[in-house]
């Protein structure tokens, strides 16, 4: 058992913890201090992905976008590796599995596969992956639907699926086009090639280098929970629908998130806390629907 998950004769109320539970055997999640923790927790296989992590993922990121009161998640690896890509002799011992991760109604909507990565960018909350070791394959495409990666400077990245005879098809184009170049991209796919944390910094594949990851995570998590949550709520989203619109689309949400965070209390709570930085600052109600 990891120190995040034992805690000897302390109960979770003195902890500050919220919640604690197991989605599976396979993923972990704590909510402490309103920060969701959420841990990939098949170290023996190097958090390879099966079929139960992909149910257990997608259930977690389910429950996260149904809680208003979380303001940040954080999600890491147990053990040795952040995620060493699929489970290939896991997955491909039953001839319906891959279907089930490939099955979807309409080819827009995300599959099994693409939800794991990006049903993170549907959380109103600034997602943070935590990476060290290996970060390969289905993990980088995980880890490339959050808001923000820190990783170690020593860790493992790469598109692993080319090796296998694949194209990488979890869902990361859609934060690759936004992060790097395209023949850059282009590189890592067709070649499969194993990068460091610093290269990939470099590239802008992450956010910020560390050697103890979770604590800058949690450090810039706790810098956010500053600021009104539908404030980060709706920048989120204004960035995320934006980036590539027309501009005037970009205006014009500006313009609707502002009136709506406007006529909300946690704009007044916050302009309150900034103008009255000697009394203890008012806590933030739930955030709205965004």
């Amino acid at each position: 058992m990891n120190k995040s998950t034992k805690h000897m004769g302390k109960s979770n109320t003195s902890l500050g913890i919220d919640s604690q539970s197991s989605v599976n055997k396979c993923i972990d999640l704590q909510i402490i201090n309103n920060i969701a923790h959420v841990h990939l927790n098949r170290a023996d296989k190097h958090n390879a992905l099966n079929m139960e992590m992909f149910y257990g993922i997608r259930k977690t990121i389910k429950s996260l976008q149904a809680d208003k009161q979380i303001r940040a998640v954080i999600v890491q690896g147990n053990g040795e590796d952040f995620c060493s890509g699929l489970d290939i002799k896991s997955v491909m011992k039953s001839r319906t599995d891959p279907l089930k991760l490939l099955f979807k109604w309409l080819p827009w909507q995300a599959n099994l596969a693409q939800y794991v990565s990006t049903g993170w960018r549907d959380i109103p909350v600034p997602i943070i992956m935590v990476i060290h070791g290996r970060c390969w394959g289905g993990g980088l495409q995980i880890a490339l639907g959050a808001d923000f990666r820190i990783s170690k400077p020593d860790a493992s990245l790469a598109i692993m699926e080319a090796r296998w005879g694949l194209i990488p098809d979890m869902g990361g184009t859609l934060a690759l086009k936004e992060l790097i170049r395209l023949d850059v991209a282009k590189e890592l796919a067709m070649t499969g090639k194993v990068i460091t944390g610093e290269q990939a910094l470099s590239y802008g594949l992450v956010t910020h280098l560390a050697d103890t990851p979770y604590e800058k995570a949690l450090e810039l998590a706790e810098t956010i929970k500053q600021h009104s949550p539908d404030a980060i709520a709706a920048t989120k989203k204004l960035y995320n629908k934006s980036w590539w619109s027309k501009p005037g689309f970009a205006l014009a949400r500006e313009s609707f998130y502002q009136i709506k965070i406007l006529l909300g209390k946690n704009s007044k709570i916050k302009a309150y806390n900034q103008t009255h930085p000697d009394e203890a600052p008012k806590e933030f109600i739930k955030r709205k629907n965004w």
